[in-house]
């Protein structure tokens, strides 16, 4: 059992948990918690750390000797883990990789193109929202938060397993690829010339996505084939980026479900 705070493994972990650099140049992310652990494909298991008192507690009913492991003491897990109330397991886990052929050339492709999202919390429920409409990827300017960030990771709710998803360094090159698949490409947009619900997401289609501030870059929202609003009451203008995003996305999948 690891019971000081200053134990290389315990300072790898917090580094791990800080440094986004070190996270890919270990080709690793860290996630936390019994749900997270139970969903974690074995294959992708590089090292699993329990609390003395949950390893104690859960042993048998989780069966964790199991797993390849190493117990901390209680006060050594609470000092690495990124939450303010443990669960008492934390998993580094290799990172998954993923070409754009493998988003691309999905069965009835319906993607998710990200530019310059800058909130964790957005980036990891839309993920997970991503998951429930059926979308079969997720496409990312490089300067969108690092998907890895741990506050993703937990908004994610397990998604980071099972979504495919993809940094790109030319945005605007990946969307003429996009539309050169015959995907059709809709951006959302304060200025859209149609609401939401009155295009048809039937066939293979991506939205468009911008910065929560700022939305869409001019030069990226002008590559768009259509652009769709998500028409408001009241005084609201516009939505944050991933319930905006939910909509769309819900929107194609009921239009799917309908065919």
């Amino acid at each position: 059992m690891i019971t000081s705070t200053s134990n290389a493994r315990v300072k790898e972990l917090l580094q791990l948990q800080k440094k986004a650099k070190l996270r890919n140049q270990e080709k690793v992310f860290i996630v936390e918690g019994i749900r997270m652990f139970q969903e974690l494909p074995r294959e992708r298991i590089k090292n699993i750390y329990f609390s003395e008192s949950f390893y104690h507690r859960r042993r048998e009913e989780l069966n964790l000797d199991a797993y390849p492991h190493e117990l901390l003491s209680d006060t050594v897990f609470a000092y690495v883990s990124d939450t303010k109330t443990p669960q008492g397991v934390l998993c580094v886990v290799k990172q998954p990789q993923y070409a754009l052929a493998d988003i691309l050339e999905a069965q009835q492709p319906h993607i998710v193109v990200l530019d310059n999202l800058q909130d964790p919390g957005n980036l990891g429920t839309l993920l997970r929202t991503a998951e429930g409409a059926g979308v079969t990827g997720i496409i990312m300017s490089s300067d969108c938060v690092d998907i890895f960030n741990p506050k993703v990771i937990r908004s994610t709710m397990g998604s980071i397993y099972r979504m495919p998803f993809l940094y790109v360094d030319h945005l605007e090159e990946t969307i003429e690829e996009i539309k050169r698949k015959g995907i059709q490409t809709f951006a959302a947009h304060l200025q859209g010339r149609q609401d939401y619900d009155e295009a048809d997401y039937r066939n293979a289609c991506a939205f468009l996505i911008g910065n929560e501030g700022n939305g869409l870059r001019e030069e990226i929202a002008n590559m768009a084939q259509e652009w769709i609003r998500i028409p408001m009451q009241g005084k609201v203008e516009s939505l944050n980026a991933a319930i905006a995003a939910s909509v769309l996305m819900f929107e194609a999948a009921r239009q799917r479900r309908r065919q």
